[in-house]
């Protein structure tokens, strides 16, 4: 299969590492290439003015930054998780917003993305292109000078085309921007990240030319948690590989016609 299709566990996992692994396990299933997780420091991530807001969680009221901690996933945990995807035989990385995730994940991979929300953050993106061998980006809620500019100073390997709305409007994705995005950058890889309801587009990027696909994952979308919703569940992400597998197969090469083999038998019969 060409193109590399990656299921986003995200923050999907709740802070519950056997959600986390059951997810693994759904992306082996389906035939995914990668799992990739988010990786925070709370502390720096979280504005000072919204530390200590309450807020109403499945495990009870606690202040925001108590909440964002309960949903990160520490040193053993990702010990046993790279170590579980390793046995499962799936790649797995993270998203890094700040430089402490840097640090934390570049002690198990090279891969990092930069997420939407970062593009613009100079400082990370230097310590994250310094300190990691394969780089991604993802260009959501930016404008073409932005991209320019962080293309410049990232030199990422991977750019990936999103719209950062949860779930995105139909109307909002505009894929002929991936073939934009693969005329002005030629030397780089072109990815679609997707956060619609529905597969469809996801089918339509990958025909546009994008070489890699990022969906979000989730073994149930009314489950808590603010990505859910905009997410793949299992028996979807399973049909999602399958038909760019199908898709794949079906592009053929770009030339003059040719007769093929299936086609001899009708073409006797019709024409003699």
């Amino acid at each position: 299969m060409n193109t590399k299709v990656i299921a986003e566990i995200g923050i999907n996992h709740n802070g519950d590492i056997e959600i986390a692994k059951r997810l693994i396990d759904v992306a082996v299933i389906a035939g995914c290439d990668y799992v990739k997780f988010q990786k925070r420091n709370p502390d720096v991530c979280v504005p000072e003015d919204q530390k200590s807001k309450i807020r109403e969680t499945p495990w009870g009221e606690m202040t925001y930054l108590e909440y964002k901690y309960r949903m990160e996933l520490g040193d053993k945990q990702y010990d046993e998780l790279f170590s579980y995807a390793d046995s499962r035989e799936i790649g797995m990385f993270a998203s890094v917003w700040d430089k402490d995730s840097v640090d934390f994940m570049r002690n198990y991979t090279g891969v990092m993305k930069i997420p939407s929300a970062l593009i613009t953050s100079d400082d990370l993106i230097f310590y994250a292109r310094d300190r990691s061998k394969y780089l991604m980006m993802s260009t959501g809620m930016s404008d073409e000078e932005d991209i320019e500019h962080a293309v410049t100073i990232a030199d990422p390997d991977l750019i990936f085309h999103t719209n950062s709305s949860y779930p995105s409007p139909i109307e909002d994705l505009n894929l002929n921007y991936i073939e934009w995005l693969k005329e002005k950058y030629p030397e780089k890889e072109i990815g679609y990240s997707g956060h619609e309801f529905g597969l469809i587009t996801t089918y339509a990027a990958v025909v546009k030319g994008a070489t890699w696909v990022e969906r979000h994952i989730t073994l149930d979308r009314t489950m808590w948690g603010s990505d859910q919703m905009a997410s793949v569940e299992p028996h979807g992400l399973i049909k999602l590989v399958k038909d760019i597998k199908s898709i794949e197969c079906s592009m053929g090469v770009k030339g003059p016609r040719t007769v093929f083999d299936s086609e001899l038998s009708k073409r006797e019969t019709l024409r003699g």
